[in-house]
């Protein structure tokens, strides 16, 4: 398991020096991209009881993309772990996994959604067979590398059951999927009825 380190706010700043802020929250900025192009991601502990104390947010992300890939599913790689001195905050650093997101390639003129599905399907089959809700599955968390292989970033948010997940689950998580088609105004462009029909062949 990898350890925790010390990082004190000089640090962080010298660290962030020249970084691009990637994400922000009501808190301030949340993920930096950093001049030698790895991504330092701050988790804060937003309520004062939660299971975050028992297991941080950045504890479950380190945690969760060495299961990933132990599963063979392609996703970033951890460099440190940290804790900052502010009570509640824990930071970390990882190589982000290289490719473009699904979002971002859907945006291309003449993207085409066929040829991609079988790989997307599979993906989440993959992840239903093993026993994975990864409940912040969605076109911006998905990554096709430069080996043309579908990855997850942004990987938290997950759980592992130790069998398949139920047919319920597996559909609950395809909701997930779906609110998040909805949002982004991709019901016209984005084939779902044929991504739910390959996922559950037969009707409930």
């Amino acid at each position: 398991m990898m350890q925790s380190s010390r990082l004190s706010e000089g640090a962080l700043n010298q660290l962030i020096e020249g970084a691009s802020i990637l994400e922000t929250d009501s808190y301030g900025p949340k993920v930096y991209l950093l001049r030698d192009g790895n991504i330092l991601k701050l988790f804060r502990r937003k309520r004062l009881i939660s299971s975050a104390l028992l297991k941080p947010y950045s504890r479950r992300f380190i945690e969760n993309a060495a299961r990933l890939r132990e599963l063979d599913v392609p996703t970033l790689h951890v460099q440190a772990f940290f804790k900052l001195e502010k009570p509640g905050i824990t930071a970390v650093l990882y190589r982000p996994l290289p490719g473009k997101t699904l979002r971002q390639l859907s945006n291309q003129e003449r993207f085409s959604w066929q040829p991609i599905l079988p790989a997307l399907v599979e993906l989440i089959r993959q992840l239903h067979t093993s026993g994975i809700y990864f409940r912040s599955l969605h076109l911006g968390n998905i990554v096709v590398t430069p080996e043309n292989r579908l990855g997850l970033i942004d990987v938290a948010d997950m759980r592992f059951l130790r069998s398949p997940l139920p047919r319920y689950l597996a559909r609950r998580n395809l909701q997930h999927f779906a609110r998040y088609i909805t949002r982004e105004n991709l019901n016209e462009s984005f084939p779902m009825q044929a991504l739910e029909d390959a996922l559950f062949p037969t009707r409930d």
